[in-house]
């Protein structure tokens, strides 16, 4: 009998070799090659291509495109992320750490649309009595709901192939397997694999799928990187397990915007999509604190209000700490050289610690101006006048550069009740904001020029 042959892989990246390595040339992850066994040598067959490809070269105004009518999942805010309703055909990645609410969430989408359509939930990791338990915990319709306990995804799909749902959760895809790889389950193999085999299907028969990820402790989908690329869409849950309200952020849509943003309350019938989550976040918030103020921020297709924390303490080292929660530690060195360098305002003797409160994450640069006055309020302890919002990007030469959208951001906050705001120059409104007093700045002196003046 001939030996069979083996193939060492990278459980990180899914990079190859033939020997093992300590340490991944790749990605430089150590330890994470792992034998597998390369399944024996088949010619290979044509594949059936997805329902209504063609492989003659087409133009592309003679492409007929079917209008999908979105479906609603019966939550607003999850309909919201995911740009306006569920797609037929479409596959969503659904990451989050473990107890998040990654579960609870799809049992209740999955309850509210086995209503008026035919759906099916797959679960990998629980029996059926432990998910039947959470649904009645939860007080969730059971009557059509169907449940099946199978990780082999061939099994899966002939199932599914037979119950023909409109759409079906897989809890989750590391616990799926192929017959045809010998590969462990969750191993880069099988979930790269698996998910192209569940995609495939999905295209072919117009089923839309919910895929539960694992996440890394860096807060990345486990698996290689190429399962982000095959779906259509990747949310992720952010927020702490032990805090009642989560986020869930779209990362990757192709039907609708980037960055999208939901805000859940974890009650004890599940999660309740937030109507107004900027009053949530602002809700709890200190009017007579130093260090404290209001970003308008942009998140996917809507403006979110939230507050800004900055606390300076005397340095007692050689070397003051940079603590940031929810904005990059970089950006925050790069804006305390500016404050330093054209306002004359130096933190070299701080300690300088950044927290956004309700555990927003923060990467867009409108977030720039509201760090450098929260910084200089908490250094001077100074109170900034808790009507006041504050938006925009600065440079390094000191300059207030615009962001976007930035009459929306406006709206929502004279919608909410504030009276002031300091915006870029360029973002200044033709026309007054109801009562919004706006304070048109073009450089970081004038801005805080604006902020001993009040």
């Amino acid at each position: 009998m001939a030996k069979a042959k083996t193939k060492y892989c990278c459980q990180h990246c899914g990079a190859t070799s033939p020997k093992w390595l300590g340490q991944c040339s790749d990605c430089g992850s150590w330890n994470s090659f792992v034998e597998e066994v390369l399944p024996a040598a088949t010619p290979h067959a044509r594949q059936a291509g997805f329902a209504g490809s063609n492989s003659e070269p087409t133009l592309l105004s003679q492409v007929v495109v079917s209008e999908h009518i979105r479906q609603t999942t019966g939550n607003d805010e999850f309909d919201h992320t995911l740009g306006g309703g569920l797609v037929p055909g479409s596959v969503v990645l659904i990451g989050g750490d473990p107890g998040i609410g990654k579960s609870t969430l799809l049992l209740q989408t999955m309850a509210a649309v086995s209503c008026r359509e035919q759906a099916l939930y797959i679960t990998g990791e629980e029996s059926l009595a432990q998910v039947a338990m959470r649904a009645r915990r939860l007080h969730l319709a059971l009557d059509q709901l169907t449940l099946l306990a199978e990780t082999n995804v061939t099994r899966i799909i002939e199932v599914a192939q037979q119950v023909k749902p409109f759409v079906m959760v897989v809890d989750s895809i590391q616990t799926m397997f192929l017959e045809s790889l010998t590969a462990a389950p969750g191993s880069v193999s099988q979930v790269r694999e698996a998910a192209a085999t569940l995609v495939q299907f999905a295209k072919q028969v117009g089923v839309a799928i919910f895929i539960v990820g694992h996440v890394t402790k860096e807060g990345a989908i486990a698996g290689p990187r190429v399962l982000e690329h095959m779906v259509d869409s990747v949310l992720y849950f952010e927020g702490q397990a032990d805090n009642r309200y989560r986020v869930l952020r779209a990362v990757k849509n192709r039907f609708g915007a980037v960055n999208e943003l939901g805000v859940f309350a974890m009650t004890d019938k599940g999660l309740k999509g937030v109507n107004n989550p900027s009053a949530i976040f602002l809700a709890n918030m200190q009017r007579d604190v130093a260090g404290s103020a209001v970003l308008v921020t942009w998140e996917g297709s809507r403006p979110l209000l939230i507050e800004m924390q900055a606390l300076l303490d005397e340095a007692h080292g050689g070397n003051p700490r940079r603590v940031c929660v929810g904005i990059d530690a970089n950006r925050l060195s790069m804006l305390l050289a500016v404050l330093h360098r054209h306002a004359g305002v130096a933190t070299y003797n701080q300690d300088v610690f950044i927290n956004i409160v309700g555990g927003i994450k923060v990467m867009e640069t409108a977030a720039d101006l509201v760090i450098l006055l929260a910084i200089y309020s908490s250094l001077n302890n100074r109170v900034l006048p808790a009507d006041l919002v504050c938006f925009g990007e600065i440079g390094l030469g000191g300059e207030i550069r615009p962001v976007q959208s930035g009459q929306e951001r406006l709206r929502e906050a004279a919608k909410l009740g504030f009276k002031k705001a300091i915006i870029p120059a360029a973002n200044a409104p033709k026309q007054r904001l109801g009562k919004l007093e706006i304070f048109a700045v073009q450089t970081v002196q004038e801005a805080l020029e604006i902020v001993r003046n009040q």
